[in-house]
């Protein structure tokens, strides 16, 4: 059997897994959503609450206690401030930044998915809109030329898949782009503290 023929066999009996494959994308897609938004909530502190202790602690020059109030706290922007108030007021912000860089690669673990999933999802649902509607040509051409409710509803079938492939597109992009601005805001407001907090630290 020659290339031609193959890719023809594989046009009229393939275009099946194109829906499994943009339902199986769009299960793993919401999983990874349902897990970030876990791993983001349960890695949260209220920052007011927290900036509040540690200027107190600070005031009181009491800077083991300060890192024992934040090695409690579970939150991603304890981290990068615990990082700035383990080093020296010199070299804390270049601490801290490397401690931003990490805070934000744990954050974003797996979005990368997200996005691609959102970005290409209507190019896989339209890949089966193609195969449908050039299995639809065939059933046309076997049937002489006369159309029928079953190839009606083979092209309608075909134009499902580039739906389908747009309704995953666009939660995956909607979780992408909040968890990006959560995020950006966690990381933001972590960095605006540890700076303020860093201004406090003694000098020697």
């Amino acid at each position: 059997m020659d290339l031609q023929s193959r890719l023809t066999d594989f046009a009229m009996n393939g275009a099946g897994w194109v829906m499994w494959l943009l339902v199986g994308l769009s299960i793993i897609g919401f999983a990874i959503a349902m897990e970030r938004a876990y791993t983001l909530a349960r890695a949260s502190e209220h920052m007011p609450s927290l900036g509040a202790d540690l200027k107190r602690l600070l005031d009181r020059r009491d800077l083991e206690a300060a890192k024992a109030r934040l090695a409690r706290s579970r939150s991603f922007e304890a981290r990068v401030i615990s990082a700035g108030l383990g080093a020296t007021p010199a070299a804390a912000e270049e601490t801290m930044t490397s401690a931003v860089q990490l805070a934000k690669l744990q954050m974003e673990k797996r979005l990368a998915f997200l996005g691609t999933l959102g970005a290409n999802a209507p190019f896989i649902g339209l890949l089966g809109t193609v195969i449908g509607i050039v299995r639809s040509f065939h059933m046309l051409q076997s049937s002489g030329g006369n159309m029928n409710a079953g190839l009606m509803a083979e092209v309608g079938s075909a134009l499902v898949a580039t739906a389908i492939g747009i309704l995953v597109a666009l939660p995956a992009v909607a979780f992408f782009n909040a968890f990006q601005r959560v995020i950006k805001a966690r990381l933001a407001r972590a960095e605006a503290l540890g700076r303020e907090l860093i201004t406090q630290l003694p000098t020697a």
